[in-house]
C-alpha cells in the first residue's frame, strides 16, 4: 500500500489560494456589481438582489453533501474543477440575466433564479473540497498560516477583480459588462484550473483498499454526534452572524449619522478591510511562528479576536450617540483588525479540527461548517438591515438604532468567545469515536 503524500509546500498552499482568489471573483460580479446594476442602470428594488444573494447562501446549505461527495470518491480535484465550472457558468448567466431587466420580469427572473443556485452550487462543491484538500494535505504547524495565505489571497482577489472590471466598465454598456464578466468568469476557471491540477496527485486508492462508502445520512448523523463538531458548528453560526450582522450597515451607519458622502464611506470601507487584511497577516505569522501547540494557539487567537471584535462593536454603538467628533475611522480599523484575527484563526482551527478524525470526512465536517457560515451570513445580513429600519421606527432617530444593532452583535461576538473558550483542543479520542468510523 502506497505511503501518505507529503504535506504541501508554500508553493501548494499559494496555488490553493488561487483557486480562492477565482472563487471569490466569481462571487464579487455576483453579489456586488450586479447588486449595483440591478439597482441603479435597472432601476430595481433593493430586495432583488437582496433576495437572490440570499437565495445563494441558502444553496450553499448543501455544502455538506458536497463534501461527502468527496469523502466518497476519494479525490477531490474534480470536485473543485466541476465545481468552479458551475460557478462561472452561473456567474455569466447571472449577468444575462440581469441585462434581460429591461424586459419582461419573469424570464429575467427565473433565469436569475437559476443562475444564483448554480452559483450556491459551485462555491459549495468547489470551496467545500478546496478546504478539505487543504486539510487533509497541510502540516498541522502550517495550518494557521496557510489560512491567512489562502484567505487573504481571496480578498486580494476580489480587490484586484473589482478595480480591473470597473475600469473595464468605463463607459458602462450593457455589452461591455456581459464581456467583463464572461472575461471575469472565464480567467477565474482557468486561474483555478492551473492552481488546482497536479497538487493533489494519483490519491485514489485500489478498490481493494477502500473502506466501504457511507450513506450521507448515515455519515452526518455520525459527525453529528461528536460534540466537538457540534460545538465547533455552533461557534461558526454564532461568531459569523454577528460578522455579517455589521456589513450592510456600517456604510449606511456612517452616512446618517456622521454625514459621509457616498465615496468618504467606501473609503471607510476600505480602512476596514485594511484592518482585516492586517488582523489576518499577524495571526498567519504569530500562528506559524510562536511556539505551543497550534490549536491552543489558534484557540487563543479566536477568543481574543472575538473579544477584540465586541470591543470595537461597543465603540461604533458608544459613537452612534456620539456622532460627528468620535474617531470613527480608527473604531472601524480597530474592527476590522479583531475580525480578520478570529477569522482566520477560525478557519486554520478549522482545518485542524476536521483532520483530525482522518481523512474519510473531513469533506463532509467542512460542509457542515461551511453551511452554518452561509445561513448565518444569509441571515445576518438581512437581520442587520431590518433591525435597523425598525429602531429608526421604533425610536424616531438614526442614533438610537444603529446603537443597538451594534450592542446586539457585541454580545453575540461575546458569546462566540464563550462558545470557543469551550473547544477541546485534545479532542482527538471524541472525533474518533463516530459510529461512522
Amino acid at each position: 500500500m502506497k505511503s501518505a503524500p507529503a504535506p504541501l509546500s508554500w508553493v501548494g498552499i499559494a496555488r490553493l489560494g488561487l483557486v480562492q482568489s477565482a472563487i471569490g471573483a466569481v462571487v464579487m460580479l455576483a453579489t456586488s456589481l450586479l447588486n449595483r446594476v440591478m439597482v441603479v442602470e435597472y432601476a430595481q428594488a433593493a430586495t432583488l438582489p437582496a433576495g437572490l444573494v440570499a437565495f445563494h447562501y441558502a444553496v450553499q446549505l448543501s455544502r455538506p453533501k458536497w463534501g461527502h461527495g468527496s469523502d466518497i470518491g476519494w479525490r477531490r480535484t474534480p470536485w473543485i474543477i466541476g465545481g468552479m465550472a458551475v460557478l462561472a457558468l452561473g456567474g455569466v448567466l447571472a449577468t444575462q440575466a440581469t441585462l434581460m431587466l429591461d424586459g419582461p420580469l419573469a424570464p429575467a427572473l427565473a433565469l436569475s433564479i437559476l443562475a444564483y443556485a448554480m452559483i450556491g452550487a459551485g462555491v459549495g462543491a468547489a470551496g467545500t473540497s478546496l478546504l478539505a484538500l487543504l486539510a487533509t494535505r497541510t502540516a498541522e504547524a502550517r495550518r494557521a498560516a496557510a489560512a491567512s495565505l489562502t484567505w487573504i489571497m481571496m480578498i486580494l482577489g476580489i480587490v484586484v477583480t473589482a478595480g480591473v472590471a470597473g475600469r473595464l466598465l468605463e463607459p458602462y454598456s450593457p455589452e461591455r459588462l456581459l464581456q467583463v464578466a464572461i472575461g471575469v468568469a472565464g480567467g477565474a476557471f482557468i486561474i483555478a484550473c492551473l492552481g488546482v491540477i497536479g497538487i493533489e496527485g494519483r490519491a485514489a486508492p485500489a478498490a481493494a483498499n477502500r473502506a466501504p462508502a457511507v450513506a450521507f445520512g448515515d455519515a452526518l448523523r455520525g459527525i453529528w454526534d461528536d460534540p466537538v463538531t457540534r460545538l465547533f458548528s455552533l461557534f461558526v453560526f454564532v461568531a459569523m452572524l454577528a460578522y455579517a450582522t455589521q456589513d450592510l450597515i456600517l456604510e449606511p451607519f456612517a452616512g446618517l449619522v456622521f454625514g459621509l458622502t457616498p465615496g468618504q464611506s467606501t473609503s471607510l470601507s476600505g480602512v476596514q478591510h485594511q484592518g482585516v487584511l492586517l488582523g489576518m497577516i499577524l495571526v498567519g505569522v504569530a500562528g506559524h511562528g510562536f511556539g505551543g501547540r497550534a490549536g491552543l494557539k489558534l484557540k487563543r487567537w479566536i477568543v481574543g479576536g472575538c473579544i477584540g471584535s465586541a470591543v470595537a462593536l461597543a465603540a461604533l454603538a458608544m459613537a452612534a450617540t456620539v456622532g460627528p467628533g468620535w474617531p470613527l475611522a480608527p473604531t472601524v480599523f480597530a474592527l476590522g483588525f479583531a475580525n480578520g484575527v478570529f477569522a482566520v484563526a477560525a478557519i486554520g482551527a478549522m482545518l485542524d479540527l476536521a483532520g483530525r478524525g482522518g481523512a474519510d470526512h473531513v469533506g463532509i465536517r467542512m460542509g457542515l461548517w461551511g453551511a452554518a457560515q452561509a445561513a448565518a451570513f444569509g441571515l445576518g445580513g438581512f437581520f442587520g438591515a431590518s433591525a435597523v429600519d425598525v429602531g429608526r421606527r421604533l425610536f424616531g432617530a438614526d442614533g438610537p438604532a444603529f446603537e443597538t444593532v451594534f450592542a446586539i452583535e457585541a454580545v453575540m461576538f461575546l458569546g462566540a468567545a464563550l462558545i470557543a473558550s469551550r473547544l477541546n483542543d485534545n479532542s482527538r479520542s471524541s472525533i474518533q469515536r463516530e459510529a461512522i468510523a
